[in-house]
């Protein structure tokens, strides 16, 4: 029988990985995924094999690592941030029944509205909403209405996918539909390429984020009615300390 780790590589760097996602690496002969991820192993593990496909091939590589599982290698396909929040695990899950004989473990990772999370204070102290811009795989009138729901609920919302070459105006409607319920005031943040060497974040206003300028390497923040800027942080209160 083979074995599939579907692994979360965390933010980027090798240190934001856990211990359980670099024991899994270890463990492997074959590393699978999308080139930009591949690309930051290949110096820490030199002498691993390597399976790569650009992107919007998820389908190919899912197959390509369970292929390699199925033939008796140990495996890791690997994701960015957690595999399971718009990683790959689901994808391998749906197409593993043509390979009985794979064994697949799932290897939680640090996601990108926790790191970047930490990079810019605390803005997520209290219940908030993942929601991802990018309508490729999800239409947009269905992430309008997960967007008017955090809205109505004052959830802070981790924004993935913002903006693309493609999507240029996403984030700038997204900031409407918010703007609807809390004020162009509320405070908001951005951080790019987390955990690089090239990472960079700003704090700014609702109303001030509606016209930046970001990409697909970047996770957006934005407060709700109890987040405040404290000594340059973003910080949503839970309740311990009342105005």
């Amino acid at each position: 029988m083979g074995l599939l780790y579907v692994v979360g590589l965390g933010p980027g760097k090798i240190e934001g990985m856990t211990l359980e996602a670099k024991q899994a690496l270890d463990a492997t002969s074959v590393i699978c995924g999308y080139t930009v991820y591949v690309d930051l192993l290949r110096e820490t593990y030199p002498d691993k094999e390597y399976l790569t496909t650009p992107m919007r091939r998820e389908v190919e590589r899912c197959h390509m690592a369970l292929e390699a599982a199925a033939s008796g290698a140990t495996v890791a396909m690997v994701c960015s941030g957690d595999a399971g929040i718009y990683g790959m695990s689901g994808l391998i899950y749906e197409l593993s029944a043509d390979y009985p004989e794979v064994e697949i473990v799932v290897v939680p990772g640090i996601t990108a509205a926790i790191s970047g999370a930490a990079v810019l204070g605390a803005p997520l102290m209290n219940d908030f909403c993942v929601i991802s811009l990018s309508d490729l795989m999800t239409p947009w009138d269905v992430i309008e209405q997960r967007l008017h729901g955090a809205g109505a609920g004052d959830f802070p919302v981790a924004l993935y996918n913002p903006m693309s070459h493609k999507r240029v105006d996403h984030l700038a409607k997204a900031c409407d539909i918010l703007l609807q319920y809390r004020s162009p005031d509320a405070v908001c943040g951005w951080v790019k390429n987390i955990g690089r060497d090239q990472q960079a974040s700003a704090l700014l206003t609702l109303a001030e984020l509606r016209d930046a300028t970001v990409d697909m390497f970047t996770t957006v923040f934005i407060g709700n009615s109890q987040t405040r800027d404290l000594r340059g942080h973003m910080v949503t209160g839970r309740g311990y300390c009342p105005k």
